[in-house]
């Protein structure tokens, strides 16, 4: 589980980072990521419906949130992982391999 004060939830945060953030990108996620100035790394998620349903949306989530809490992420940093058609039918080690290479080439993974 990723702590509260760790999510990005909100609208305008996800509208600042979608206009002004640098952007890299893989055949499964788009990480967009703005330095935030607050010490801490704060991580949202965008899956769309174009994904599939419901159950499929939350089950990407979940297997995200888990690879980003298993990954060592530099602090002060706003990330949002937004999932490509792909990421419905990859299986975790995917996605986890995913958000690592993509962190790696944002320079944002301490480890």
């Amino acid at each position: 589980m990723i702590r509260k004060d760790r999510r990005l939830t909100k609208t305008g945060d996800f509208a600042i980072l979608r206009r002004n953030g640098q952007s890299w990108s893989d055949n499964i996620l788009v990480l967009r990521t703005r330095p935030n100035n607050l010490g801490v790394s704060r991580v949202g998620f965008s899956v769309s419906s174009r994904i599939g349903n419901a159950v499929i949306r939350n089950k990407v989530k979940r297997k995200l949130r888990e690879a980003v809490r298993q990954s060592a992420v530099q602090e002060g940093w706003d990330l949002i992982l937004i999932a490509r058609k792909g990421a419905a039918s990859a299986g975790f080690d995917a996605l986890s391999s995913s958000v690592d290479d993509l962190l790696k080439c944002a320079n944002l993974r301490t480890g």
